[in-house]
């Protein structure tokens, strides 16, 4: 049976995921810098590995065939973890991975990724980095699914969806439950090739919107 080792397991979209995966009976190895942030988690088909982010965490792929890149830096935190965490951990990430034969590699990355310059705002620092961690995974070798979400909300899931940008930018938004269980279908179902998608809150059920 398969092994997903999921990125950020205790941050807000990766420990939904990992949930997710967990309740559909998927053996999931679930790294974090402190797993006292999972003693809700209580799985058979769950282990937990402890390592930082910022060394050499390439030990944790060891006997998994999937990746899911789900950690961040955080709002609260400057540029230089952004560019440890967002750019150079998934570059690392994907590194290792490519080292360990992982069949596939998905990454959490964000709307506006394919081009910071056209964004001005405070967050181009945030997307320089996501857009170059996505570069260096698709230039990685590794088969890859890239989902770039809209702005997050903490709204329940809707299970609907859309992968076409909204013409309101107002509602270029997603909810991070709704996100979790994309991840949960791209990480449960096979696909023949790779794949960049945006995703939004919408009005087609997550099958549907990513075939």
């Amino acid at each position: 049976m398969s092994k997903t080792l999921i990125i950020g397991a205790s941050g807000q979209i990766g420990k939904m995921a990992t949930k997710l995966l967990l309740e559909n009976e998927q053996n999931v190895v679930a790294l974090v810098r402190d797993k006292s942030k999972l003693r809700d988690l209580d799985s058979p088909f769950l282990s937990i590995v402890e390592q930082d982010l910022e060394g050499d965490f390439s030990s944790a792929i060891n006997g998994c065939d999937q990746v899911i890149f789900a950690a961040g830096s955080g709002g609260s935190t400057g540029t230089d973890k952004t560019v440890l965490i967002d750019l150079w951990a998934a570059t690392k990430a994907a590194t290792y991975s490519k080292e360990h034969g992982v069949k596939h590699f998905i990454m959490v990355s964000s709307i506006g990724a394919d081009d910071p310059d056209a964004i001005d705002s405070d967050l181009k620092p945030y997307l320089v980095a996501k857009h170059m961690a996505d570069e260096h995974l698709i230039h990685s070798g590794l088969n890859y699914t890239i989902v770039r979400p809209g702005t997050l909300t903490d709204e329940s899931a809707s299970l609907e969806v859309t992968t076409e940008r909204p013409s309101d930018q107002s509602k270029a938004k997603i909810s991070r439950e709704n996100v979790a269980n994309a991840l949960l279908h791209v990480a449960t179902n096979s696909f023949n090739s790779n794949r960049i998608f945006e995703l939004f809150d919408g009005d087609k059920p997550i099958k549907a919107a990513i075939k």
